[in-house]
């Protein structure tokens, strides 16, 4: 039976709406995409993009089918004000995070395999007074769980032990604690949605060199090789703290199934040189399956027809494969 993937629509400013009218352009991989939008946002923008498009509302009760070219799904939500291509308005805020919680909710009881996450900006939905991290953090909100973020492109995975935070606060959130569950959540998924039954995982040191020794910093004296040795008595397949700047080399990365990095700007910028708009952004550790593009809402593109979908291609892919073994 084909998987049924929620696709939220995301930033409807952005190239939210332009990626999901230039999906419906593509024949899709075995499922039944239902986009989460307003109706009226998407057959404005396929207008601008010239386009065809032919909206059918999402009925759980038909059996799952794939659509002919030119033609989406879609579970109706209502801006909450007029939109124009590129031009930010906080008023609409609360329509990003009803498209989240519908779909996450959809996911939770079983309507939905999986979702797939366009482009928000986080900017604008703080302005309009809402408290937002990231989609990683909003979800796991509702599902509960401990999730880690990973991206992947091509044959490179790269995890995060933080996310989205200050550079000045990483160091005091490294705790023996925090890498524990993240080692555990990234080693159990590669297990469960990529079958890979002994994933070999190199684990990036904090600090130049992986502190050399305790001259430049010890974190990996104290927190994160001490983590890294309860681990492996466990059973799992873990080689650092290892330097970052040396990790991302052939000879290191030609074994393995991912990589670590303690924080955000670490790991992800060699895999988008790597792979930059074929790149998926999943979250691992949660309830349900999500995955997303791995670049922002491109106000800039908005209603040119430039917007490249890559990155959501493949995140759909990810979608349907993860929710095959699951």
């Amino acid at each position: 039976m084909l998987p049924r993937i929620a696709l939220t629509a995301g930033e409807p400013a952005g190239i939210g709406a332009d990626l999901c009218v230039q999906l419906a352009q593509r024949i899709l991989p075995a499922c039944e995409l239902v986009v989460f939008s307003d109706a009226e946002l998407l057959k404005q923008r396929a207008k601008q993009l010239n386009l065809p498009l032919i909206l059918h509302h999402f009925d759980p009760s038909l059996p799952r089918h794939n659509l002919p070219c030119g033609h989406l799904t879609i579970l109706p939500v209502p801006l909450k004000a007029p939109v124009q291509a590129g031009v930010l308005n906080p008023e609409n805020s609360e329509y990003v995070l009803e498209l989240l919680e519908q779909a996450t909710q959809a996911c939770l009881n079983k309507t939905f395999h999986a979702m797939v996450t366009a482009p928000v900006h986080k900017g604008v939905i703080n302005e309009a007074g809402f408290a937002f991290i990231g989609h990683t953090e909003y979800i796991a909100s509702k599902t509960g769980g401990n999730p880690v973020m990973m991206l992947a492109a091509d044959n490179l995975r790269v995890a995060l032990v933080t996310t989205h935070l200050p550079l000045s606060k990483v160091c005091a959130a490294i705790k023996p604690e925090l890498l524990e569950q993240v080692i555990s959540t990234l080693h159990r998924d590669l297990q469960t949605y990529f079958d890979i039954k002994q994933p070999k995982i190199l684990v990036c040191g904090l600090n130049p060199h992986a502190g050399e020794n305790g001259y430049l910093g010890r974190e990996e004296i104290e927190i994160i090789n001490p983590v890294l040795e309860k681990l492996r008595a466990k059973g799992m397949d873990l080689e650092g703290a290892l330097p970052a700047d040396t990790l991302f080399t052939t000879k290191h990365l030609k074994n393995a199934d991912a990589v670590l990095a303690m924080y955000h700007d670490q790991g992800l910028p060699v895999l988008k040189h790597k792979g930059f708009g074929r790149a998926v952004n999943i979250t691992l550790g949660l309830s349900i399956i999500r995955t997303s593009v791995d670049h922002g809402t491109a106000l800039d593109l908005a209603g040119t027809g430039k917007a490249d979908i890559g990155s959501l291609q493949q995140a759909l892919k990810m979608a349907i494969d993860m929710s095959s073994t699951h």
